[in-house]
């Protein structure tokens, strides 16, 4: 909250220092035309703005002094006064000492400080406004360098600005300084006459040295306000930079001319470092989209009958300012979604066990090169039962899809066009053209969006949208001798496949990949291209990832990674949802850009497919087999599908929740079930120093199974016997020429839950 309030202080003194500035100048036009309301009237608002945001801040002396001006300011606007010289002298030392207590904010974050009095100059203007034109003289607040003045009595300590704040006061054998002409800037007050001092008494001498100019720099002269079209311009030439520069380094490649070669080093350098400060001046803080939530949330609040705590996180988190105008959009719906569908009444949250409040979180951070935004609430979550329900009746997806579907991929399924489960349509939702439109704008810029929910509990969607679109990393790959680029935001591996390999197969005549124990549905880019696919030869497959849909592209050529400006796509492309955008290579060839979403789509790929094609594999008569050693030497087998990974805990790790054992994994608990008793053997994990763990993943619920150690993975078609079958044992085969048990993996997961 410190650095919130720092925050906000800061862009205070900035926007106070430029008004005062503008102050300055229509005071003293406003003496040469003491009859313009327009200028009053832009006094009178720069004066209000700034008790306004004082008050908000808590900055009293700064507040009680803008108040008495705003309150003569506000006579002379109304006419009930006219500007005379002594009028325009209170408020010219009004706003020296508004300039002085706004550098002692700077300094010390308060105007508490003793260095600027603020009474006398309050005490003139109120003696104004009780008609008396004739005041008393009262001290002058003057700003000379700090370097220059000796600290005597009436002399502060310099500001961090190097400006010292001057009272000017009545000394005894010195005569007071002779006012500054006044202008718009801190003018330098004049060095008093020497006149004879005691020895003691003598001030100390100036500083040899003068001030770097640079360290007395406020945080007016560290800012400055450019137009957004400037900055618009400066990122498309940056990007024309980019291209020139990759195409130098092309050049550079064949070239032998070692000047030519070092300017083309020199030059990637420079231009990197360029592109990286220009995309900086592009980024802006999500806080200025979090900033209209709060009245959201309170109308949201009143409309729909609950009550709701919005917590925001991360507000600082920058992202650039095109991603920002069109994430306001989604964000906006997902929050009005959360108040609506997730977040109960409070007799309803009351009746469930839970506090008359909800909470809505947002929380925006960075992770891997993009930026993530979560939005969860604590509400009652969505019913994976009634989503199937609904989606069956709308035909969305068929009974035989939803039982092969787990809880995740059904409830992704209100991303789906049309579908809605509310009852009746409000202003606030029930049309069904909400989430659908949310996954595809997000998606537009380049971004994901994941729904996670437990029905009872609560409710997180998360958002993951790049940094930039201006220029990003991407994979350029080839194909019927043109290339391609794919971000590299979707990209998750890259496998070369012989001809003959034998984890290549065919269900229903569409190529599938069995990539460590899963199908992965193959597109060839040829084809989506409306070519032809060449069988018989070797494949590059590039395994991309969009949202939960992962496929593998096959191409014929796989050439580098390179940083690439996007370029809009030609009106006569926009109805191609495979393409995202163009750029120019090296060469100064035009390269399309594959949208991983859009190619997806086209090709018909979706969870659901993708879930239906690994049911497929099963009736498979090979099987991947994780085996393992349990009770010292006995052996057991677990299909490798089930093993979502492998850990190693040390034992004082392990703690326990009631009856069951859980270690703290990955920001939750993992809950732990050793498969020795379990399958009936004795339990021998004890005796190792380290405690291996197979994690079991499903239905978003996660479970490690304790074993001694693993031994290998096999591939075999297994051949199973009724033999040595028991409770956690659907029975034995023979793996290795060695008696292996093949262990029932839902018994297992039923021991665990029935532990906890």
């Amino acid at each position: 909250m410190m650095d919130d309030d720092a925050e906000i202080i800061a862009e205070f003194l900035v926007e106070s220092h430029e008004n005062l500035d503008q102050l300055d100048r229509d005071l003293v036009e406003l003496e040469q035309h003491p009859g313009s309301r327009e200028l009053l009237s832009s006094i009178f608002r720069t004066i209000h703005t700034i008790k306004g945001t004082s008050g908000f801040l808590a900055l009293g002396r700064l507040e009680k002094l803008t108040h008495v001006g705003e309150t003569l300011l506000s006579q002379l606007r109304d006419g009930q006064k006219t500007m005379t010289p002594p009028i325009a002298e209170a408020l010219l030392r009004m706003v020296d000492t508004v300039r002085a207590l706004l550098d002692v904010i700077e300094r010390t974050g308060k105007d508490e400080d003793a260095s600027v009095d603020v009474a006398p100059v309050a005490a003139l203007i109120e003696a104004l406004l009780a008609g008396e034109e004739q005041a008393a003289d009262v001290p002058e607040v003057l700003l000379v360098p700090a370097a220059a003045v000796a600290e005597p009595d009436g002399v502060r300590h310099a500001g961090s600005n190097g400006v010292a704040v001057l009272e000017r006061t009545e000394v005894a054998d010195v005569p007071p300084v002779p006012p500054a002409p006044r202008a718009p800037e801190a003018q330098v007050a004049p060095e008093p006459e020497p006149q004879p001092v005691p020895a003691a008494e003598e001030p100390a001498a100036p500083a040899e040295v003068e001030e770097d100019p640079a360290e007395r720099r406020t945080l007016v002269d560290a800012s400055v306000r450019v137009d957004v079209d400037l900055l618009d311009n400066l990122v498309q030439l940056v990007g024309e930079l980019v291209l020139t520069r990759n195409q130098l380094l092309q050049r550079t490649l064949v070239s032998e001319d070692v000047e030519l070669i070092r300017a083309g080093q020199r030059l990637d350098l420079v231009a990197s470092e360029l592109q990286e400060s220009v995309m900086k001046t592009r980024m802006q803080p999500i806080g200025q989209v979090w900033s209209k939530m709060p009245r959201m949330v309170r109308d949201l609040s009143h409309q729909l009958g609950r009550e709701v705590e919005l917590v925001m996180e991360g507000h600082e988190t920058e992202l650039d300012r095109s991603l920002l105008e069109a994430l306001k959009g989604p964000l906006t719906h997902l929050v009005r979604n959360s108040m609506d569908h997730g977040i109960e009444k409070p007799d309803e949250r009351l009746a469930a066990g839970k506090s008359r409040s909800g909470r809505l979180h947002l929380r925006a951070f960075h992770e891997s090169g993009q930026v993530v935004v979560e939005i969860t609430d604590d509400g009652k979550g969505i019913n994976p039962d009634k989503i199937a329900s609904v989606a069956i009746e709308r035909g969305v997806v068929s009974r035989e899809q939803i039982a092969r579907m787990d809880t995740r991929e059904i409830v992704n399924l209100i991303f789906r066009p049309g579908f809605s489960t509310a009852s009746e349509v409000t202003n606030v939702s029930g049309r069904g053209v909400g989430m659908d439109v949310v996954r595809t704008n997000i998606e537009r810029i380049g971004g994901s969006v994941d729904l996670q929910s437990e029905a009872g509990r609560g409710t997180t969607v998360r958002v993951r949208i790049p940094l930039t679109l201006a220029i990003i990393p991407a994979l350029v790959v080839g194909e019927n001798g043109e290339r391609y680029a794919i971000p590299q935001a979707n990209l998750v591996e890259l496998v070369r496949l012989e001809a003959d390999d034998r984890n290549l197969e065919f269900l229903d005549g569409a190529p599938v990949l069995r990539l460590r124990g899963r199908l992965l549905p193959l597109v060839s880019l040829s084809e989506a291209l409306g070519g032809r696919r060449v069988d018989g030869e070797a494949l590059s497959v590039v395994v991309l990832q969009s949202d939960d849909v992962r496929f593998g592209l096959c191409v014929s050529a796989v050439h580098d990674t390179q940083e690439i400006v996007v370029k809009p796509i030609g009106r006569q492309l926009k109805s191609l949802a495979m393409y995202a955008g163009a750029t120019i290579m090296g060469d100064g060839r035009v390269s399309l850009i594959l949208d991983v979403a859009g190619l997806a789509r086209e090709q018909s790929i979706d969870a659901t497919q993708t879930d239906a094609t690994e049911v497929r594999a099963t009736d498979d008569d090979r099987t991947q087999l994780l085996v393992l050693e349990v009770a010292g030497g006995r052996r057991a087998a677990l299909p490798l599908a089930a093993v979502a990974r492998l850990e190693e805990f040390d034992r004082d790790r392990v703690e326990r929740s009631g009856a069951a054992e859980v270690v703290q994994y990955r920001g939750g608990l993992l809950p732990l079930v050793r498969l020795a008793p379990t399958i009936g053997l004795p339990d021998t994990s004890d005796s190792h120093d380290q405690m291996s763990v197979v994690v079991h993943e499903r239905a978003n619920r996660a479970v490690g199974i304790v074993i001694d150690r693993v031994l290998d993975v096999v591939e075999i078609a297994v051949s199973s016997s009724q033999v040595g079958s028991r409770p956690g044992v659907t029975g034995t085969a023979v793996v290795q020429d060695r008696v292996t048990d093949l262990v029932d993996i839902e018994a297992v997961v039923a021991w665990a839950g029935a532990s906890a």
